[in-house]
Formats: C-alpha cells, sequence, structure tokens
C-alpha cells in the first residue's frame, strides 16, 4: 500500500489551513459489507475460521468495545468478517486518512494520532457509542508488534473501558504474525489463520471494578508470544524469505555486541562483524553451530536488546544521533516531504532539526510510553515518528542502518525512568 505524498517547504507545510476535525458516521450496511467482501479472498487463502466463547450475552444490537491485537494488515479483514453486520466504528491511525478521508468516514474509521494526548478521539468514542449506538474496534497496542510478543498498553485504556461501561470483548488472532511479520516486508507466508472473540466484562462487572482491576485483566489478555506459539503447534513457515528483514528487530549480535551489522535473508541471519551465522528454522527456532549463538527464541533476544538499552540509559551512554528525510503530517490531504534534517535521541527525549535551520522540534520522554516506528511504512522505508496534536514528523534514517527498534525501546523505557 502507497500513501500520497507532495513536496513543500517546511515555511509552506507550516501555513497551510488548519483541517477541522468531523465528527465520527455510522457506517451503512454497504460499507460493511463492502469491508467484509474485500478481506474474503485474504481470509479464504488462509483458511479463517473464528472460535467464541460467551458471545451470547452480548445483544445483537448492543454496543461493546472490542480489543483486539495487532499482528499484520489482515487484523481488520478479520475483525470486518467475523463482527458482521454490526455497525462499528475504527480507531484508525491518523495517516492512514490521507487521500481517502471521505472513504475512511463512510467505513466508520476515527483517526487516532498515535502516542499523542488526544482529547478529541475520546469525545469522537463516546459520541459514536452513545449518539450513533455503535461498537468500537481498536487495536489498544496501537502498533504492530515487531517481535511476536505484546507491547505495552496504557494505562488510559483501562479508563476508557471503566467511563465507557460497556461490555469487553476481546479478539486474539493465531497466526496473523507469521502470515505477514512487520520486519519482512510484506511478503506472504502460506500459514493458517484463525481468531477467538471472547466475551470478557459485562457492563455491569465494569461498573464494580476499579480501573487497576481492569488493567490487570488487560494485561493478561494481551500476553501472547507468536514464536512459542508456532513452537508448540508446529507450525511450519518453510518460504525461502522467512529470515528477510530479520535484522530490523534482532540489531545487534549477542555473540560479539556489534550494532548495526545483522543481515537477514533467506533463511539466514548473520553478523558482518564476527560472521556468527544463525538459521530460521521452519518452526521459528533461530539455529547456530555448536549452539554458540546464545539465543534460540527471537523474543528472547529482543528482551536481551532491552536489558542492553536499559544499561545505555541508566550508565548514560545511550544516544541516537542520526541524519534524516523528514515528512510531514497536518491533514489528510498528503504527506508533505519537507526535506532532510538530524534527529537526536537521549535521555532528555528527542530533538529534530532540519530544513534549512527552519525547523527545531523536542519532545521530552515522559510525552508517551511509546513510539510510533514501523518498517518499511507505505513502502517508503523504516521510519521513526514523533510530533503534537499540530503535526507529525515522520524521520526516515539515511543509510542502511536499523536504528527503529532500539529507539522504540529507548522510548519506552525513557517513559518508565521518568
Amino acid at each position: 500500500m502507497r500513501i500520497k505524498t507532495k513536496d513543500l517547504s517546511y515555511k509552506e507545510v507550516c501555513s497551510l489551513p488548519a483541517q477541522p476535525r468531523l465528527k465520527p458516521k455510522r457506517p451503512s450496511i454497504v460499507f460493511r459489507t463492502l469491508l467484509k467482501v474485500l478481506g474474503g479472498a485474504d481470509l479464504k487463502a488462509t483458511g479463517f475460521t473464528c472460535e467464541t466463547e460467551g458471545m451470547e450475552n452480548l445483544a445483537k444490537d448492543e454496543p461493546a468495545l472490542f480489543l483486539m491485537n495487532h499482528s499484520s494488515f489482515i487484523d481488520l479483514k478479520i475483525a470486518s468478517s467475523i463482527l458482521y453486520p454490526r455497525p462499528f466504528n475504527i480507531i484508525c491511525t491518523s495517516d492512514g486518512f490521507v487521500g481517502k478521508s471521505a472513504l475512511m468516514r463512510n467505513l466508520g474509521c476515527i483517526p487516532a494520532t498515535k502516542f499523542v494526548n488526544d482529547p478529541d478521539l475520546v469525545k469522537d468514542i463516546f459520541y459514536a457509542v452513545r449518539k450513533l449506538k455503535n461498537s468500537i474496534l481498536m487495536y489498544p497496542e496501537a502498533s504492530y508488534t515487531f517481535d511476536g510478543t505484546a507491547t505495552p498498553l496504557p494505562e488510559s485504556v483501562g479508563k476508557l473501558v471503566k467511563k465507557l461501561g460497556i461490555a469487553l470483548v476481546m479478539i486474539k488472532t493465531c497466526g496473523a504474525f507469521l502470515r505477514d511479520p512487520l520486519y519482512n516486508m510484506l511478503q506472504l507466508r502460506k500459514v493458517r489463520v484463525s481468531a477467538k472473540m471472547k466475551y470478557v466484562l459485562s457492563p455491569e462487572q465494569i461498573k464494580t471494578m476499579k480501573v487497576e482491576e481492569i488493567n490487570s485483566v488487560l494485561k493478561e489478555l494481551f500476553t501472547f508470544d507468536n514464536f512459542r506459539d508456532q513452537q508448540n503447534s508446529r507450525t511450519k513457515v518453510d518460504e525461502s524469505f522467512r529470515a528477510d528483514g530479520l535484522n530490523r528487530v534482532l540489531y545487534k549480535c549477542p555473540v560479539c555486541g556489534t550494532e548495526g551489522e545483522m543481515e537477514g535473508k533467506g533463511t539466514k541471519l548473520k553478523c558482518r562483524s564476527c560472521n556468527t551465522e544463525w538459521e530460521l528454522s521452519e518452526y521459528g527456532h533461530l539455529k547456530t553451530e555448536g549452539n554458540k549463538g546464545v539465543f534460540d527464541h527471537v523474543p528472547d533476544w529482543y528482551k536481551w536488546e532491552r536489558e542492553c538499552v536499559k544499561k545505555e540509559i541508566e550508565n548514560g551512554t545511550y544516544k541516537l544521533d542520526i541524519n534524516v528525510l523528514i515528512r510531514m503530517l497536518v491533514d489528510t490531504k498528503y504527506i508533505y516531504n519537507v526535506g532532510r534534517g538530524r534527529l537526536v535521541h537521549t535521555r532528555e527525549g528527542f530533538h529534530l532539526t532540519g530544513c534549512d535551520g527552519e525547523l527545531d522540534y523536542t519532545q521530552r520522554p515522559e510525552r508517551s510510553y511509546s513510539l510510533y516506528s514501523d518498517y518499511h511504512w507505505y513502502e517508503i522505508g523504516d521510519m521513526i515518528c514523533i510530533g503534537d496534536s499540530k503535526a507529525l514528523y515522520y524521520c526516515f534514517p539515511e543509510g542502511k542502518t536499523d536504528v527503529v527498534a532500539k529507539t522504540r525501546i529507548a522510548a519506552e523505557e525513557l517513559f518508565r525512568l521518568c
């Protein structure tokens, strides 16, 4: 999928008129059917099945909050199929509206600025539930998983569940990550995909619970490990490209400690510094000769990288300092290419400068619990996004450097520290 872009100077983008925020729409049965039909071919190709639990407790015309784990683009197709014909609004990243705002609104999408405080989003959700009598579909992790495990949830999700006071339903996918992991550059694997839709909490139960108790329930729901599930279920992924781009996630060699010299290609992951080589097996294990590779499980390796970043932060040595191409989002017409700059990330937060000295933006670490970052974003490149309600800055590192995963880890750990 691509996105509409336009070349403008930073000054020209800053002078564009503010775009008014429109109220959510109730999607007609025509658009609900369109969503279901468009996803049908992909679901059929994966042999999709869905198991339900307790869904008899939810009336057909009763609004509910559907929370879903976020693994790949097929997630929306799954939801559109299993929720049909129930009317629901989808909390969708704001850049998804670029070039197709009217269509997205008619499909029931509500724009959300990832990892940015957005009071208007809460108002839109309440409007959709109270006024339109719609359900809400939300991916509370906000970003795709990098290593196949759950990403952090903000405490605000529990508050939202409490304030909405409508039934809580969980949709959990199986196989969606294995079919299309983010690091693998949109190369689809032949894997069966399924989902389980479970009625979790009734409005009456929510009314008696504290926010902390609700968040505890959510934490348990959003605990998973796709690689471990693959291994336990003996799900075979035999594509010859299954390790392509794995270096985006596993960017640091556990043998020699070098960063940025990992290369994922074909079925192999190799460190160009010490020449240690791993094979990503058909069942999701990492294998090396003589077991000298330290880790045989992708999430364990990623967890170790997190510990390394925490140590860098604690001893004051963590720093990102890279040249970037900068694109901006200020409306839903285009992503604006505004030029080049420099992105620095330290214990003090982010500092983005550029556009011939016109851009100077800072962002403190306590601003957000995580970071909007992506691989192969709209087929443009790996990306780090920062910004506020006025403008988002999409930063694309120049040169072949795997810094996206480490920067997201650092942003999360700095937030916890603050």
